[in-house]
């Protein structure tokens, strides 16, 4: 386990009190882990390049954009391309998936977030 201070960042991108709660409590019980949220697309991409993650999780539905549009943004951000990016989102559609993967995202949760496979994820990072 490397313990570099920086490399253990997660930004979330939530408009959801409850969802951000819920994550906030994950990570409290996560040691060495730092928890940042934005709560719409435009947080976010004041926010991505001053901390430099090493994991955004990103809500699809944002208030201001959607999670395939802010991923663009990022994507066409030299700084912030190589983030790793996860999309999370209640829509089950096959589509919707596979336009995540397509923009670039490594991965697409189902909401409610499966605790075991957020940590499990943080643990292989």
């Amino acid at each position: 386990m490397s313990s570099s201070p920086a490399a253990r960042h997660v930004v979330y991108v939530e408009d959801d009190r409850i969802n951000i709660v819920l994550m906030e409590e994950v990570f409290r019980l996560m040691p060495g882990w730092t928890l940042e949220v934005a709560e719409t697309g435009a947080q976010a991409m004041e926010m991505l390049p001053r901390v430099m993650p090493s994991l955004v999780l990103m809500d699809m539905n944002l208030p201001d954009m959607n999670g395939l549009e802010l991923m663009a943004l990022v994507r066409a951000d030299a700084r912030l391309a190589g983030l790793r990016c996860i999309a999370l989102s209640a829509d089950v559609m096959d589509d919707q998936r596979q336009r995540a993967r397509a923009a670039g995202f490594q991965d697409y949760w189902l909401k409610p977030i499966d605790v075991r496979q957020l940590r499990a994820a943080l643990e292989r990072l």
